[in-house]
Formats: C-alpha cells, structure tokens, sequence
C-alpha cells in the first residue's frame, strides 16, 4: 500500500505526486523524491523498481521480508533493513522496514508493524536547511526514529528486571523468577539483534569512503552510531545481570532444598530415637529390667517424650526446625 509519495526541492515540499510523475522529478538536478510503502506486494515493488532502477536483489530482499539488519551498496544506490521492535503487551512485536536510498530519492518499505513514520517526514519538513541535504538526512532521520524506539524497550527490560530483583529472596518464588528472567533474556536477545547487526554495518555511513549521497550527512550518522553503542551496553548489561540473577535464583532452590533436607532428617532422627526405644522395651524376653514393675509403662513413655522434646529442642536451637 502506498503511504505517500512526496517531490522536495532545496528542503521544501512541493508537492504530493503520483507514482507515475516520479520519473519526470527524478529528472530535476535540486530535487528528490520520497516514497513510503506499507506491506508492498510484489506489483508495487516491481513498479518502484522500474521508476527508480533498483537492484533485483535489493528488491528481492524487500519482498521477502525477515531479514538480517544490515547496509549494503548497488552502485549509488544503498540499501538499508532495520528492524522494529515494539512493546505488545507481555512480548515484543517485531517488524521491519527496508529503505532504498539514491542520489535522489528515498524508498521506505515498512512491513509488520503499524507504527508509522510520519512524525519523521514532519521532523524533515520543519528543517529544509537540514532536509536540503538531501536523501542521506532523511535516511539519517528515518534511522534516528528506529534507534531511538529502542530506548523504551530497555527501559521496560530494566522495569522487569527490578521488579524480579526484589522478589529473589521471597520464599516459594524461585521458579517463578527463573520462568521470568528466560523470557526476559528471550526479549533482550529479539532487541540485540536488532541493534548488534546495524551498529557493525554503521560504519560505512560515517568515516573513510561513503557513498556520495551521505557526504554532508556523515556526523549525523556518527550520533546514530553512539546511540546504537549505548543501547548495545546497556543490552550488555542487561544480560549479565540476568545471568548473575539465575544464578542467585539457583541459589536459593538449592538453599530451601537444604533446608528442607535438614527438617526430614530432623523428624527422622526424632522418630529414630522414639522407635528404637519402643522396639527395646516391645522385645518378649523373660526377664527384663522394670519389666513387671508397675510403673514400668508410664515411664517408657516418659523415656520416649523426654528424648522427643530433648530432641526437637536440640535440633531448634541449631536452625534444623
């Protein structure tokens, strides 16, 4: 589905044009062209490479969707696939945007997400002394918007992560926790593919030799670069305290198994003891001491409650019960 398609000239819009007008202001030196696409299908694509000439791989690559982030070059023209990464409730919803970018146009081809980008073509369209450079700033402004929706997502990562934080040393929560800190280990590692790939690939838009329609715009790019190293360590981060909280988490199975462990062998020991002495004086032998004594039976049974509380009250003193 075709979004917008919108002819600029020195950082001003002149005028939204149709598809079949794009030829003619491709033809004009100061101007260029921007077209958004949403979920195209495979006509819309074949069109826009026709108007633009486009690489069949490149375009290829678009259609099919699911794509690493990456940056490649066909000639003047570069190619770009970042991914969206969105909060949608518990989980994360992944989409994608392919943009073509040449000397004189600019083609975005946004797929699985419903998160739009006019807010940046407004961004571009209050600053013509910045959109004058042309397609390599609204690229730049198109990255600046991807990158930037990353930083919630952290944001929402570091809120889980608290909250599973100071339920660590609950009683009975451990599972829960763990089942808790996969999952969120499961989404930090959606965000940093995401964000890994493009911050490897940033660099042939900044430094050394760049493509030409990013020669004015390449300290632009440099901010987008830092932004991306930020969030990077800051996934980084994330990551290693969630390890270090599996591990606490571990920790704490291990410590109320022990604990459990040692108020079974408590009681047995008390039931030992208990039974031993009952089993002694149950034996059926002739003569045994007390055995016909009339007090013999109420203090066998004050033998065994003695040893029982004698117990117990060994085994609280020590933690055990």
């Amino acid at each position: 589905m075709l979004i917008n398609c919108v002819a600029y000239e020195h950082g001003h819009k002149l005028a939204d044009i149709g598809t079949h007008e794009i030829a003619h202001w491709l033809q004009r030196p100061d101007a260029f062209v921007w077209v958004a696409l949403l979920d195209p299908s495979a006509d819309e694509l074949a069109l826009m490479q026709r108007e633009f000439g486009l690489h069949e791989l490149a375009v290829e690559d678009a259609l099919k969707g699911h794509q690493r982030p990456k940056i490649e070059e066909y000639g003047d023209m570069v190619f770009v696939v970042m991914h969206l990464v969105e909060p949608a409730g518990e989980d994360l919803a992944v989409g994608e945007v392919a943009v073509f970018v040449g000397k004189n146009f600019v083609l975005s081809a946004r797929r699985r997400s419903q998160h739009g980008f006019l807010g940046v073509r407004e961004r571009c369209e209050r600053e013509p002394l910045l959109l004058e450079r042309g397609a390599g700033f609204v690229l730049y402004a198109l990255m600046d918007a991807v990158v930037d929706r990353y930083f919630p997502v952290i944001e929402l990562f570091e809120a889980e992560l608290e909250a599973i934080e100071e339920k660590i040393f609950l009683p009975g929560s451990a599972r829960g926790n763990i089942e808790r800190l996969y999952d969120l280990k499961h989404s930090t590692s959606v965000l940093r593919h995401a964000a890994a790939p493009l911050l490897e690939m940033l660099g042939k838009l900044h430094g050394g030799r760049v493509p030409a329609a990013f020669v004015s715009t390449q300290e632009y790019f440099r901010d987008v670069h830092d932004h991306l190293a930020r969030i990077n360590g800051a996934i980084d981060t994330i990551r290693d305290t969630i390890g270090t909280a599996i591990q606490v988490n571990l920790s704490m199975v291990a410590i109320e198994e022990s604990e459990t462990t040692k108020r079974l062998a408590a009681w047995a020991a008390i039931f030992a003891v208990s039974t031993a002495m009952a089993g002694i004086w149950g034996m059926n032998f002739e003569f045994m001491p007390e055995l016909k004594w009339r007090y013999g039976y109420p203090m066998a049974l004050g033998a065994i409650v003695l040893a029982i509380v004698v117990l117990y009250r060994r085994f609280r003193r020590v933690g055990w019960l």
